[in-house]
């Protein structure tokens, strides 16, 4: 299998470090908007030979992706750019005729009159507006397939398939213990998608209402994470499974809800607040002249680069689905899980855990899409294909996941 990889920050450079010690990759182009850090991720990999190359490529620029897919002879597209870039590259892999896999959905925008109580423009719906051309392709487009949504989609539909015969509620949670040294604020996943969740106004499902919001930070509860991590309050945060899920597992009710703690809303509070939250450019004045910068671009400046955390960092990070419901004529509970420890990953691979453990999954699909185990076409989530192959194949790959009853 031969893949454009758009994106070398550390979702991406992880995704290399993964992907060169399976033999289903014949090449991977890495490509990224500053040379350097594609060039970098490859430089690291030279013991693999010349199974990795870089590119410099504008992930905005959908008519130079095309050429990019069609010059290096690609199988598929792998999205690990932030959302913004989604729908360019979506369409030159459909474009391109390849094979497409993302980490992230098209952007959501509020509703315009009531962004509490119903759904604007939701996550995906760009991209669910053009499943049919996927369809008539005849190429797969695999959106969410990074942790969550991801992993946490799969562990939903091996729950349907194979826990339970009804499910009440499939509640997606996430939560961690991670510190880093020396820094009071330093997010271990991409600020600019952290702002964008957390501060938009969260979509809950329910079968008999459909798709709604509520408030950002609404519905705290105490989730007991496994593996030493313990009790952490979660909230309501905007997230693809809830968008996902449905269309393909029946449950009356989907939610995310995501660990946050109380000083991290504080300070995105704050931002917001602020308009630091931001995408919309302001003019600012520099010695050379006028400027025009987006507050959330400065934001995310100003803080520390997620990927170069990981010798700070110590700690576990959990991601995982719990489900509720009926087996068997018996009420059950579950929670599927996934825990990573910082100081594995590092040790293994060089990347933090949160950006290890978002890349395996994009990785191990591509294996089984390469192996004609996942196959199909036209736009699908995690959850419209096979869990088990997933599942075992993640193990294979030296991180086992987890299966708690609760009840």
């Amino acid at each position: 299998m031969r893949v454009l990889l758009v994106g070398a920050g550390g979702v991406g450079t992880a995704v290399t470090r993964i992907a060169a010690r399976r033999d289903f990759l014949t090449h991977m182009t890495v490509a990224d908007y500053d040379l350097s850090r594609a060039e970098s991720a490859v430089a690291a990999l030279a013991e693999h030979g010349d199974r990795f190359s870089a590119l410099r490529l504008d992930a905005s620029d959908e008519d130079a992706v095309r050429r990019a897919l069609l010059d290096e002879r690609c199988d598929v597209l792998l999205n690990a750019t932030d959302p913004r870039f989604v729908m360019p590259l979506f369409r030159a892999a459909l474009a391109a005729g390849t094979h497409y896999l993302d980490m992230a959905m098209s952007l959501s925008s509020p509703h315009s009159t009531h962004p509490y109580e119903r759904c604007g423009v939701k996550l995906g719906d760009e991209q669910f507006e053009l499943a049919g051309e996927w369809e008539r392709s005849g190429r797969l487009a695999l959106a969410g397939m990074g942790v969550e949504p991801g992993l946490s989609d799969v562990f939903a539909r091996y729950a349907a398939d194979e826990l339970f015969d009804e499910i009440e509620e499939i509640g997606v949670r996430d939560g961690a213990d991670l510190t880093v040294e020396g820094y009071d604020f330093a997010p271990s996943f991409s600020i600019w998608t952290t702002i964008e969740e957390c501060l938009n106004p969260p979509v809950v499902y329910e079968k008999e209402r459909g798709w709604f919001t509520t408030a950002p930070f609404s519905e705290p509860e105490v989730f007991d994470f496994p593996e030493g991590i313990g009790p952490v309050e979660c909230v309501n945060v905007e997230h693809e499974e809830v968008l996902l899920i449905p269309r393909w597992v029946d449950a009356r009710r989907v939610t995310f809800k995501y660990g946050l703690g109380d000083d991290f809303i504080a300070k995105l509070k704050v931002l917001h607040e602020l308009g630091l939250d931001s995408t919309t450019e302001v003019t600012v004045p520099s010695p050379s002249g006028a400027v025009q910068v987006s507050p959330r671009d400065v934001v995310a400046a100003c803080l520390p680069d997620p990927a170069t955390l990981g010798d700070r960092m110590t700690g576990k990070t959990c991601a995982g689905t719990w489900v509720k419901g009926v087996k068997d004529g018996a009420d059950r509970e579950v929670y599927l899980y996934h825990v990573v420890d910082n100081q594995w990953s590092m040790r293994e691979y060089g990347s933090q855990a949160v950006v290890w453990q978002t890349a395996i999954n994009p990785v191990i699909a591509l294996e089984l899409i390469a192996g004609g185990v996942w196959s199909g076409s036209g736009l699908v989530g995690p959850e419209a294909l096979p869990p088990r192959p997933f599942l075992d194949l993640l193990t294979a790959y030296g991180s086992p996941w987890g299966l708690r009853e609760e009840i």
